[in-house]
């Protein structure tokens, strides 16, 4: 099977991403802090990948014309989607799990809720593995965490103290799409692969999907998988969000950003991209080297390579003058920037020579 496989970094100069609340047993009782990664090497700031898929859905959300958003419905403690692959792209793309409460008063509340008129109807727990996966986001080197002492003092009377804390550091991540996946929907018995109940099975009937019965799983056509996953990408290069924003104002789009179409789902970039002695991003050229040459038959695509310019210049130059010298005729590296980096495989994807990448048999 083949994924898009790759790695991102963010540049985060002064930064509070993904906070974790007030920390207790500090001078005062209101300190804001970010969550951290504590070891004996000291501590790394990190973003989780719930928040970081929460950016990406709600950036496509409002960004891009075509992007169809699930809506989300609530039961006491309980909250999901409308759990429908074929009609919803983040159902497809993002995975969900949706199990209804029987109890009478939840059967009540849904009956007396309008907004659920276009529900699809859910008589037993449907599950879908996400196609697409991300790491959490961690700090590439441990940092010193700055806890900045602030007032509210806008109005009559003695002001009031605050504090929150804040970082400047590289965070990088990892993500992966199985392209297969994408707009595939099995109705298994099988936990994350029972995608179809009986009900979703009829509209995919009456939508004229194709049907796998080798793989008991309906399909989309071709030209419908690819623009859903051009969407994916095209958010991605423009992601925004976290927290902190007012006071931080951090983009969060990747500064850095190499990725590939592969055979098989292990990310084969983890570990191209490391601190140096100063705590900055630098390109392991002999890490890249080998990824070349032992994975050189899974590697199906150009390894796309976006690079801002301006940040790390540098490290930048000598990383085009190390492509220079390993370039072959099978594969190719190509620097850009993110944006363009992105839109690159977005139009390799829609290629005739390559739709074969979004066959389970790539």
């Amino acid at each position: 099977m083949a994924f898009v496989t790759g790695l991102l970094l963010i540049d985060a100069p002064a930064s509070a991403l993904n906070n974790l609340g007030n920390v207790e047993g500090r001078l005062f009782d209101n300190v804001s802090g970010v969550k951290v990664i504590r070891t004996k090497e000291g501590a790394y700031p990190y973003v989780s990948a719930q928040a970081f898929r929460y950016w990406l859905r709600t950036t496509l959300e409002k960004y891009h014309n075509e992007w169809q958003a699930a809506p989300i419905w609530r039961e006491a403690k309980v909250a999901y989607t409308d759990a429908n692959p074929i009609k919803w792209w983040d159902d497809d793309l993002f995975g969900y799990m949706r199990a209804p409460s029987k109890k009478a008063s939840a059967v009540e509340q849904r009956e007396l809720d309008e907004s659920r008129a276009t529900e699809t109807p859910t008589i037993e727990t449907v599950t879908r593995s996400s196609p697409f996966k991300v790491s959490t986001l961690v700090s590439i080197a441990p940092v010193s965490i700055v806890e900045d002492w602030e007032t509210m003092s806008r109005h009559e009377g003695d002001p009031v103290p605050y504090s929150s804390q804040f970082y400047r550091t590289t965070l990088k991540g990892i993500f992966s799409l199985d392209l297969s996946a994408c707009g595939t929907f099995w109705y298994r018995n099988k936990t994350g692969f029972l995608n179809l109940d009986e009900e979703r099975i009829k509209e995919a009937k009456k939508a004229g999907l194709e049907e796998k019965t080798d793989e008991k799983a309906y399909r989309l056509p071709v030209k419908d998988r690819i623009k859903r996953i051009a969407a994916l990408f095209e958010g991605m290069a423009l992601i925004e969000g976290g927290a902190k924003l007012a006071l931080h104002y951090t983009d969060v789009s990747p500064v850095i950003v190499i990725l590939a179409v592969t055979r098989g789902g292990n990310n084969i970039f983890t570990h191209v991209i490391g601190a140096n002695s100063k705590g900055l991003p630098e390109i392991k050229t002999d890490a890249l080297k080998e990824v070349i040459s032992v994975f050189e038959s899974d590697i199906l695509s150009t390894i796309y390579v976006g690079w801002t310019k301006g940040y790390l210049d540098e490290e930048r130059q000598k990383f085009e003058d190390f492509i220079a010298k390993v370039r072959n005729e099978k594969i190719n590296i190509n620097v850009s920037h993110p944006r363009v980096a992105f839109k690159s495989l977005i139009d390799d994807l829609k290629k005739e020579d390559n739709v074969r990448w979004l066959d389970s048999e790539a």
